[in-house]
């Protein structure tokens, strides 16, 4: 079974092949939008330090200097495997320990606004990946919300603060787990949370974590919550990376 699939005890036929020679980065942010790839590419001076490539294709990793210090910068890929694969070969372009990871996220409560940023406290492990990284269990705790939280409050950013579930199955949303886990406590649904944190738990790095509330299950009908074409208040809207920044400036100057 997949909950006895975690084996700490022999060595993985393939590792990444972390380099020694990578150019230092105090973190990495990485996003899911093309649009925000585009946007800093366009607006922040970025030099292409390497690529991460999958059969489907590669994904460019930047390098650009703000406030006098260099951070890092790819566009990942959804999904639990894809993403979680980017986390592991990271630092085989970039030598870095902090992750900065945000993206959209469906909302399981109507009371949360479209485009308000979601702290995640714990992530519902309803995919596959983290069973290989970390021992089977419900849950898993996002260890550093709370650093993401001062953050928040230091910058005057609104949040709410609460659990995911993390699905490898977005059709198979159904509204039995909707409710289940809505009762439960999550607020948000989103597909790589867990597993990125498992990833990082397994290789001892820092990630900081937020979400973008996108559409809605907490109606009758599944709603998107936005127009045609919106880039605004949506996973794709550039401020998110403005905040994303704000929180790679803030745990480098904090040391945490």
């Amino acid at each position: 079974m997949i909950t006895e699939s975690f084996d700490n005890k022999t060595p993985a036929k393939i590792d990444p092949k972390i380099s020694g020679n990578a150019p230092e980065v105090s973190a990495v942010i990485l996003t899911f939008s093309c649009e925000i790839e585009k946007y800093v590419v366009e607006n922040y001076h970025c030099e292409k330090a390497g690529e991460l490539t999958m059969g489907h294709g590669s994904t460019s990793v930047y390098i650009f200097e703000y406030h006098g210090r260099k951070y890092g910068f790819y566009r990942t890929w959804v999904g639990a495997p894809a993403c979680a694969g980017t986390v592991e070969e990271i630092r085989t372009v970039l030598s870095v320990n902090k992750i900065i990871h945000f993206g959209g996220a469906g909302c399981l409560d109507r009371e949360i606004a479209r485009g308000k940023v979601m702290i995640p406290t714990e992530a519902y492990r309803d995919e596959g990946t983290s069973y290989h990284y970390a021992p089977a269990a419900d849950y898993i705790r996002i260890r550093n919300a709370d650093i993401v939280e001062a953050c928040m409050k230091k910058n005057g950013i609104p949040y709410v603060k609460g659990k995911t579930w993390t699905t490898d199955a977005f059709y198979r949303e159904t509204c039995g787990n909707f409710e289940k886990h809505k009762k439960d406590g999550c607020m948000s649904v989103e597909m790589e949370g867990s597993a990125v944190q498992a990833v990082c738990d397994f290789r001892g790095l820092e990630v900081y974590m937020f979400f973008t509330g996108g559409d809605l299950l907490d109606a009758p009908e599944w709603t998107n919550r936005k127009e045609k074409g919106q880039i605004e208040h949506t996973q794709h809207d550039p401020g998110h990376f403005e905040i994303a920044l704000a929180l790679a400036e803030y745990v480098t100057e904090s040391g945490i």
